[in-house]
């Protein structure tokens, strides 16, 4: 068992176990104008990422998926399919995250909101540096997808 520590349940006094668990999160590959996009991190890690973030409780991956989209990019995506998820314990410098990352489709430039400094569409020959998390290999898993 792979606890943080002890809380004290305010009810009866028991000892319980606080457990490190993996967070969820989601990634997006969302294809428009011949390429996809990227956004610049306004946050650290600073560089450039797949739009995506945190899924909220009670929320799906699906939702989570839509709403960082358009959160990040201003972009409304159509979801087309889920494509991997990813795992590595070393994938996110913050915490152990789990993403689980769809491509999307999507209509027009994307424009960066929320905690995006920048936008922009990219292809396999154009993309940017650096590249932070895990995203490198995600991006090329899916020109290799793609191909």
């Amino acid at each position: 068992m792979s606890t943080r520590g002890t809380i004290i349940c305010p009810a009866c006094g028991t000892r319980l176990p606080v457990y490190r668990n993996p967070v969820p999160t989601v990634d997006i590959i969302i294809r428009t104008g011949g390429g996809i996009v990227l956004i610049e991190r306004r946050n650290e890690p600073h560089g450039w990422a797949l739009p995506g973030g945190f899924v909220d409780y009670g929320e799906s991956l699906e939702t989570a998926a839509v709403r960082e989209a358009l959160e990040e990019t201003s972009l409304v995506v159509r979801l087309r399919e889920q494509f991997h998820t990813y795992s590595d314990p070393d994938r996110d410098p913050r915490q152990h995250t789990i993403s689980t990352v769809f491509i999307a489709d999507a209509d027009g430039p994307p424009t960066a909101a929320d905690d995006a400094l920048n936008a922009a569409v990219f292809t396999a020959a154009t993309l940017p540096e650096p590249i932070v998390f895990d995203h490198r290999r995600i991006i090329e898993d899916y020109f290799r997808h793609k191909r």
